[in-house]
């Protein structure tokens, strides 16, 4: 029986350093030759409608929800206690991360035209969700301890518009809801790379968002303005990648779409009626 030695680790290395060096080539000869033409989109006016939808939500129901910690039912809170946990960022970036560490020791010369195009995807998939919402947890970490908000369990000692900037304390972390950003960028890129279930996502990301809430973490304003700052954070990521030509292709308006050649999973193939089996196109144009 034959064994196969290990692979020496310099070799390893070098392999890693070279993927990572042609694909900073790639990006840079992208940003280089690709003009910084992004789709139009009405920025300004959805900042103002979403800043307007939290200031409703903070005068109708913080006081309301301060004043109803802890008087929900057991069996409830502890069912919103097993769900929160899915709003934390490791669940997303540390799968992405270790998929492009996995991805970055690949040798992509010695794959197949189809092996090659899975691998592209799930790599692109993985820096998009590693980038959204890495940014979106640095911009909510970098707001919520400047603004210094207090935490709804604190309601009755100084109420829901107690604020202590720059404390740097866990106790003055309110607003935004870290949690509720997270679900807002991962609601934003299901919606773009798989808008079929798109609805299930809302749902998902909705629920897990309001476990803050009933928690006692966060005011309902918290995860207002988080969801949006979340969402936001991601589209302008896939905007990005759209202009770089990785798995989404640019518009003139809205938001960029998904590249038809974007799929996770073997794709089907499907018999020729002639009888002659048919060879499907990957479009690898995708990765040019």
């Amino acid at each position: 029986m034959l064994v196969r030695s290990p692979v020496p680790a310099t070799a390893v290395l070098r392999l890693s350093v070279d993927n990572f060096r042609d694909t900073a080539q790639i990006v840079a000869k992208r940003l280089v030759t690709r003009p910084a033409h992004y789709p139009q989109i009405l920025w300004s006016v959805w900042t103002v409608a979403w800043l307007l939808l939290t200031i409703a939500v903070l005068i109708r129901f913080d006081a309301e929800a301060g004043m109803s910690w802890g008087r929900w039912p057991t069996g409830f809170i502890d069912l919103t206690d097993f769900f929160t946990v899915f709003g934390l960022g490791g669940w997303y970036l540390i799968p992405s991360a270790l998929l492009l560490v996995a991805a970055n020791l690949t040798d992509w010369r010695s794959l197949s035209r189809r092996s090659l195009m899975l691998v592209y995807n799930w790599t692109c998939l993985a820096f998009l969700v590693l980038s959204a919402a890495g940014l979106a947890g640095l911009a909510v970490n970098l707001l919520k301890y400047g603004i210094g908000r207090a935490r709804p369990v604190y309601f009755n000692n100084l109420g829901d518009l107690s604020l202590h900037p720059f404390a740097m304390d866990a106790r003055f972390a309110s607003f935004p809801s870290g949690h509720a950003t997270n679900m807002g960028a991962v609601f934003a890129i299901v919606l773009l790379l798989f808008p079929q279930r798109k609805y299930i996502a809302l749902v998902f990301a909705l629920w897990v968002a309001s476990t803050r809430i009933f928690v006692g973490a966060h005011y309902p304003s918290d995860t207002v303005a988080g969801f949006g700052l979340g969402g936001a954070i991601a589209v302008a990521c896939a905007l990005v990648f759209a202009r770089l030509g990785f798995i989404f292709r640019r518009t003139t308006t809205g938001l960029p779409v998904r590249k038809r050649t974007f799929r996770l999973l073997w794709p089907s193939r499907k018999p020729d009626r002639s009888g002659a089996a048919q060879q499907p196109n990957f479009g690898l144009e995708a990765t040019q």
